[in-house]
This record gives C-alpha cells, sequence and structure tokens, in this order.
C-alpha cells in the first residue's frame, strides 16, 4: 500500500479520503510518516482525513436518524460494544464525540447510537465538527512528527516492527471482542 501511495499523486489522498471515511485512524498516521519523508503534504492529508471522517460520522447518524429500524438491526450484531457506546454517552454525554474518536470499534457505533435518541443534529454537527479537526490535527501531527523514528528503526527492525504492529492490531480486536 506505501508504493501505491507514493506513486500515485492525488491518488492517495483518494485513498485517504475513502479510508478515513470509516476511520482512518491507521490511514493518518501512514499518511503523517508519508507527509515527513517528502512523499505527501501533512497539511493536505489532515484536511483529507478530517473532512472524511466528520462527513462519515454525519452519516452514520442522519442513517440512524432517518432509519431507526436498519440501524437498529446493525447494531444487534455488537451487543456488547452498544452497551459500551451507551454507557460512555450516560458517563460523558457531549464529549463521547470526541472520545470515540480515539476508540478502536466503538467509532462507528456512537453516531448510530446517537441517531436513534433524541440528541440534537445540529449539536452533533458541530461537535463532530470540532471533534474531527482536533482528531486529524492530534493524529496527523502526532504521526509527522514520529515519521524521523519509525523511518529510521523502520529498514532496521522491519520484521520487528510488523510483528509489533500485528500484535497490537491482534491484541486490540481481541481486547474489544471480549468486551
Amino acid at each position: 500500500m506505501e508504493d501505491l501511495i507514493r506513486s500515485g499523486g492525488y491518488f492517495a489522498y483518494v485513498i485517504l479520503f475513502l479510508y478515513s471515511f470509516g476511520g482512518g485512524f491507521v490511514g493518518l498516521v501512514i499518511a503523517g510518516v508519508l507527509s515527513y519523508a517528502g512523499d505527501l503534504n501533512i497539511v493536505v492529508s489532515m484536511i483529507v482525513a478530517g473532512s472524511a471522517n466528520f462527513i462519515g460520522d454525519q452519516f452514520l447518524f442522519y442513517m440512524a436518524r432517518t432509519n431507526k429500524i436498519y440501524a437498529r438491526d446493525t447494531m444487534k450484531k455488537y451487543g456488547r460494544k452498544v452497551a459500551l457506546a451507551h454507557l460512555l454517552m450516560r458517563r460523558h454525554g457531549s464529549p463521547v464525540v470526541f472520545i470515540q474518536k480515539y476508540i478502536y470499534g466503538i467509532k462507528t457505533l456512537i453516531p448510530l447510537a446517537m441517531g436513534l435518541t433524541k440528541y440534537s443534529y445540529q449539536k452533533f454537527t458541530i461537535y463532530n465538527a470540532f471533534a474531527s479537526v482536533l482528531w486529524a490535527i492530534v493524529i496527523g501531527y502526532s504521526s509527522y512528527m514520529l515519521g524521523e523514528i519509525i523511518l529510521t528503526y523502520a529498514e532496521e527492525y522491519k520484521y520487528y516492527g510488523v510483528a509489533f504492529i500485528l500484535a497490537i492490531v491482534f491484541g486490540t480486536s481481541y481486547y474489544f471482542k471480549k468486551i
């Protein structure tokens, strides 16, 4: 995927947009590192990923608001994660829109769950806009700044890095499946 992004030019931003529509954390991290390497522009990457993330959450909220039966049926598959989403909404209220951007496994469920409630569409839009901008800046800038470390050690320890990343991905997936 890295070679595709490097050789793709503007196509890389299209890939980042599409990937960020449904989440985008890993895509933005890769874009940040590639921006540090000079292959992409970090500001454009953050704008593309943040915009797609905002639009994706708005879509999920709107879909749940206008098609409650489909949203409920979709959410039934994720019982424990939906319970966690409702618990976070009760405990934290509106700030959960910010929190959900960083929690793997419930990122798509929070907008759906909020869309099923009487939560204000305008309020969700405002919080989602700020949360998307903050998410893009925090993740994009952090990965850009960590680009030097990642690129320095990537070649030397590439096999350990792949094993480490796979361990994190599988560990996180396992953890959230158990919740």
